[in-house]
């Protein structure tokens, strides 16, 4: 009779699997609370510790760890000494493994865990069966994912038994979750002197950057609930490399915002970025910010979208507009676009990713995710013009806005609408000229605000800023040239408020 030993600690479809099994003519081998549940089915089952003649014990810490488990789920088959030995011992074989592992990880993200209750949560016995079962690919059928059940009992009802390839596909399963788990038990004791990490496969795309390069999109494991991963595509084709970058980088900018807001993004860097009293009003204010860049682009909102709005975004040749939630008038409205894609996502929640890594040749660098944010209330003025609140609360904006802009950054606001970005430039002074010639070629010649995500190395940019009507300057300070820029600022009559702390983008 063929046995399948069975230990999960999810027991969802495991009535149906295990009742196939009987049906199939296995015997059902199991622990504790799996054991428990099976009876409570009339599933008729041995326990491990009747079937081993051994019983649990140190709190459950050994009760699988055994020679007629471990010498069942790794005999060779069509090797005659094993097929010996195991008669000699009385050690039958076991045909299959359903094994879930403790949940460390779970464990070790809730709060005030303490050390011994996280180090009891490593599973011993679990990762054993699974990786003696994986081995034995050529005749052990092992189980760890529950979405797998149905295929192995479609084949079991077929064939009698799973097929190679289907054993070959479950062990590799085995090995990918076996050395995930030992990561996060390694990332837990870390002493920081190796860095480990793994991704799941979560689909492979078109291509990467450009046609030549193959691209694929990985999953963390430590699950981000504002993440793509979590959006539902109502429409569209699949997402590109760059699609997927630029939908990141949207969704990290109005994140930073409660109000409506809407942000316009190409190539990773806003090309306009609004809040107002409404959606519409926001959206309004991002479009007219840049009206010629946002072609292609994306444009991301942090309300419902309503038929107005989408007859006005299905006028724009845009590639992705993601929110909230459509109407079904403004969804049925923006689906007569054929290539446009449309996403929908909770904009209300926060990233908790912690690390942002880059790869370079031959290594990674590692760093924390730039998640700081300030209120007025840190903001401090540095000049002898002081600024009004809704100055400063202008100024908030377009600081909350540069810090998604690639160094060196300078963007231009007024009335809460981005009217000039300077991206990516080699130096301040060029950022600075490039947002104001923006600005000024669109009208807005009065009333600027400047955001730079670092500190000014000189006066110049303060220089060409009364040159621009600007009537008021955040920045980070730092500079051993401060006093310069201050000055300059005190004789224009210029606030100039200090944040004390960058938002280098490289």
């Amino acid at each position: 009779m063929k046995k399948a030993l069975i230990s999960v600690s999810n027991k969802k479809y495991l009535a149906r699997l295990a009742k196939v099994l009987i049906e199939q003519g296995y015997e059902i081998l199991s622990t504790g609370g799996t054991s428990k549940f099976l009876l409570e089915h009339q599933i008729e089952t041995t326990q491990v510790s009747d079937y081993t003649g051994f019983p649990e014990i140190l709190d459950g810490r050994v009760k699988t760890l055994h020679p007629k488990i471990h010498a069942g789920l790794l005999a060779k088959r069509d090797e005659e000494e094993h097929v010996k030995t195991l008669l000699d011992h009385k050690i039958p074989m076991i045909d299959m493994v359903v094994v879930n592992l403790y949940p460390f990880e779970e464990t070790i993200q809730k709060e005030n865990v303490s050390f011994q209750e996280a180090i009891e949560q490593i599973d011993i016995g679990g990762p054993s069966m699974l990786r003696s079962a994986a081995k034995n690919m050529a005749s052990v059928t092992v189980i760890t994912d529950i979405n797998d059940y149905e295929a192995v009992i479609k084949e079991i009802k077929a064939y009698g038994d799973t097929t190679l390839e289907m054993r070959k596909y479950l062990a590799q399963k085995v090995f990918s979750l076996t050395a995930s788990y030992d990561l996060a038990i390694a990332n837990y004791l870390s002493d920081k002197k190796t860095f480990t990490k793994t991704w799941t496969l979560y689909d492979t795309l078109r291509y990467g950057e450009n046609p030549h390069q193959n691209a694929a999109l990985y999953q963390d494991k430590e699950d981000d609930p504002y993440a793509l991963f979590h959006a539902n595509i109502l429409h569209g084709k699949q997402l590109s490399y760059n699609n997927i970058q630029d939908l990141n980088a949207a969704m990290n900018i109005i994140s930073e915002f409660s109000e409506p807001c809407a942000v316009a993004l190409k190539h990773m860097n806003p090309c306009g970025v609004g809040i107002g009293h409404t959606i519409g009003k926001a959206f309004d204010k991002a479009y007219r910010s840049d009206e010629v860049s946002i072609f292609g682009g994306i444009i991301a909102l942090n309300r419902e979208v309503g038929l107005e709005l989408a007859q006005t975004l299905h006028q724009i040749f845009l590639e992705i507009i993601i929110a909230p939630s459509f109407t079904e008038d403004a969804l049925n409205e923006l689906k007569k676009k054929k290539n446009l894609r449309l996403l929908t996502l909770p904009m209300h929640k926060k990233s908790v990713t912690s690390q942002q890594i880059t790869s370079i040749n031959g290594g990674i660098l590692v760093q924390d995710v730039d998640h700081k944010m300030i209120e007025l209330s840190d903001l401090r003025c540095v000049t002898k013009e002081k600024p009004s609140q809704a100055l400063m609360e202008e100024m908030l904006f377009a600081w909350k806005v540069v810090k998604h802009v690639k160094s060196n950054a300078i963007v231009l606001t007024k009335d809460h609408q981005t009217i000039g970005i300077g991206a990516g430039q080699m130096n301040r002074i060029g950022a600075a000229k490039i947002a104001f010639e923006w600005a000024k070629s669109h009208g807005h010649t009065d009333d600027i605000v400047l955001a730079s995500d670092a500190f000014f190395p000189f006066d110049d940019i303060v220089e060409l800023a009364k040159a621009y009507h600007v009537i008021g300057i955040i920045q980070p300070g730092g500079s051993v040239r401060d006093q310069d820029s201050i000055d300059a600022c005190d004789r224009m009559g210029i606030p100039m408020m200090f944040t004390d702390f960058r938002h280098f983008k490289h």
